[in-house]
């Protein structure tokens, strides 16, 4: 009697229940990111899935759930709405209406590996529990990775620290679920209170501590859309917030049931935030920023950006396409592998994509560069190359240039120099600057077209309307051929818009375009140019406040108004 074969156990699946924090991408834990790299499923709210959709892993396909057939995350129903972000197609066939516990369980019951990710913390911002007593009874193993509660890291970005040295009570309170009972305890408190409502309730919240025994004159700071740079914080008391925001004209409004924290106390430090008000103070806070760059290129130049609160905004000016003869290019690539050359020099970040794809075009790798110098133009090519593999021998001391790296070039010497010659891919419209200073140098000059350069596609309609009708705060020129082709494919940015370039030639450039230039870089780097823009922006903030005016940026000026130019 043969033995009876069973059937192998289903496999079984996990559940994460992960925090997204209150909204800042960067306050993602690592332990969040691991999970969510490793996510075959994401079930998210609605209001959190741009913060961790860029941390699943790739080929992940996203089925957004039907706002009309999913309960929406109306304040005190606890069923956000819901996105599912999943790689198979059964799981994405699942009917929109089917509430987040159905959705994480059949996933986890088909073997996946779920993220269920919340706003805020899990155990303190979220409704999970229900769903995680959901897991722990149908056996489906879970983990939880705690987020920055949206109650402690709003009030931290907005500059109000919730305990001072004397160890000041803190009580935390929903005011869209409280009780009487609620209110009564935390108004007996002298301590802080921290309130979870929303900006139409905020009056209402306030009036019910002060009928619970809180004073009028009680210090008080209000936040929406705390730890993004869409923040934004009034200081009021108890007894004049509805005044403060009325006078502010952000109520009545339709937005007015947007979450807000506020925090209540004597010791709260709101009446210091103007000193404590780190975030909102940075100098580009909230500026919409217009790179005309790929994102490739302005990478390191967005995140410079960001550091200075502004929100960059990438719109290529320019496409690339290989050259319209690759013979040259070609015999080139061969001519490294066989030691035809001394030197490469890449002058760009497309000169190094450029050899790099005719590289694995061929079969070959890094290791092609073995005996052979390589030179790059600056800090962006040159972590091009690392990124390839290989490590520059020679970036320019000064400045990032052709012209700074002429300065470094060693002359040829027929005694140390056994080969004379050199390899230069870059684009068919680069100048001769290069060429005619190497050949000075005594060295013999391969000059290839590796890439061409043309112009790129308009934008889509809504940049574009951005762009002409005021919607950037400034817009970055890093080169003559940026402010042509922008102006070009999009059309020329308002005149309230700020607009800084890269130095004299790009400045020329943007005039004849009937452009006010108002910020210069010191020197032609793109890092310099972003540091001159933040100390534009911090000098007109605090011009504003000194002047007893609010902070706004230039997009909020009126239409027509006249912008300074720069001394920078």
């Amino acid at each position: 009697m043969s033995p009876t074969t069973l059937p192998a156990p289903p496999e079984q699946g996990h559940v994460t229940f992960l925090g997204a924090g209150p909204g800042d991408p960067g306050l993602l834990t690592l332990r969040a990111v691991e999970a969510l790299a490793n996510a075959d499923v994401l079930v998210a709210e609605h209001d959190v899935l741009d913060v961790v959709r860029t941390h699943a892993r790739q080929g992940v396909s996203e089925v957004p759930t039907d706002a009309d057939t999913t309960a929406s995350s109306t304040p005190g129903t606890g069923t956000p709405q819901l996105t599912v972000v999943d790689g198979a197609s059964t799981t994405a066939g699942v009917p929109a209406n089917r509430d987040a516990a159905h959705l994480v369980m059949e996933a986890a019951r088909g073997g996946k590996r779920v993220v269920r990710a919340v706003s805020g913390d899990p155990g303190l911002d979220a409704y999970a529990a229900e769903e995680m007593l959901a897991c722990a009874s149908a056996g489906v193993p879970f983990e939880v990775v705690p987020g920055v509660a949206t109650a402690v890291g709003v009030p931290a970005y907005a500059g109000v620290p919730l305990r001072d040295a004397q160890g000041t009570d803190v009580r935390f309170v929903d005011a869209r679920t409280a009780s009487d009972r609620c209110w009564t305890e935390v108004g007996a408190s002298d301590g802080t209170v921290v309130v979870s409502t929303t900006l139409d309730s905020v009056a209402a919240a306030a009036g019910e501590l002060v009928s619970a025994g809180r004073k009028p004159d009680t210090p008080l700071t209000v936040t929406v859309a705390g730890t993004t740079t869409r923040q934004r914080t009034w200081t009021a008391t108890l007894g004049t917030i509805a005044q403060t925001l009325k006078q502010a004209k952000v109520l009545p409004s339709p937005e007015g049931g947007r979450p807000v924290i506020a925090v209540v106390g004597e010791r709260s430090a709101a009446a210091q935030r103007d000193r404590l008000a780190w975030f909102e103070s940075k100098p580009l806070f909230g500026w919409k920023v217009l790179v005309p760059r790929t994102k490739e290129q302005a990478a390191s130049l967005s995140d410079q950006l960001r550091s200075y609160g502004a929100v960059p905004h990438e719109v290529p000016t320019i496409a690339v396409e290989p050259p319209r003869t690759p013979q040259q290019m070609e015999r080139a690539v061969k001519g490294l592998v066989t030691g035809r050359y001394e030197w490469i020099a890449f002058t760009s970040v497309n000169a190094v994509k450029a050899v790099r794809e005719k590289f694995e075009e061929y079969g070959l790798d890094a290791r092609a560069f073995a005996g052979i110098k390589v030179a790059a133009v600056g800090e962006q090519t040159a972590n091009a190359l690392i990124a390839f593999g290989v490590k520059p021998d020679l970036v320019p001391s000064g400045e990032q240039s052709a012209a700074g790296l002429l300065e470094d070039w060693p002359p040829y010497d027929p005694v140390f120099d056994p080969i004379d010659r050199v390899f230069l891919p870059r684009a068919d419209i680069a100048t001769e600057t290069l060429v005619a200073g190497l050949i000075e140098l005594g060295w013999e000059v391969d000059d290839v077209t590796a890439y061409r350069t043309v112009r790129a596609s308009p934008p889509p309609a809504e940049t574009r309307e951005a762009i002409k009708g005021g919607g950037f705060d400034a817009v970055l020129f890093t080169s003559s051929s940026t402010v042509r082709n922008l102006v070009g494919i999009a059309g020329k940015p308002h005149n309230v818009t700020v607009i800084a370039c890269i130095g004299p030639a790009t400045a020329k450039t943007a005039e004849e375009h009937g452009l006010r230039v108002d910020v210069m870089a010191p020197e032609p780097s793109v890092h310099k140019l972003a540091e001159a823009l933040a100390d534009f922006g911090a000098r007109r903030r605090l011009a504003a406040l000194e002047a007893g005016d609010p902070v706004t940026r230039p997009s909020e000026r009126r239409p027509g108004a006249r912008r300074r130019r720069s001394t920078t």
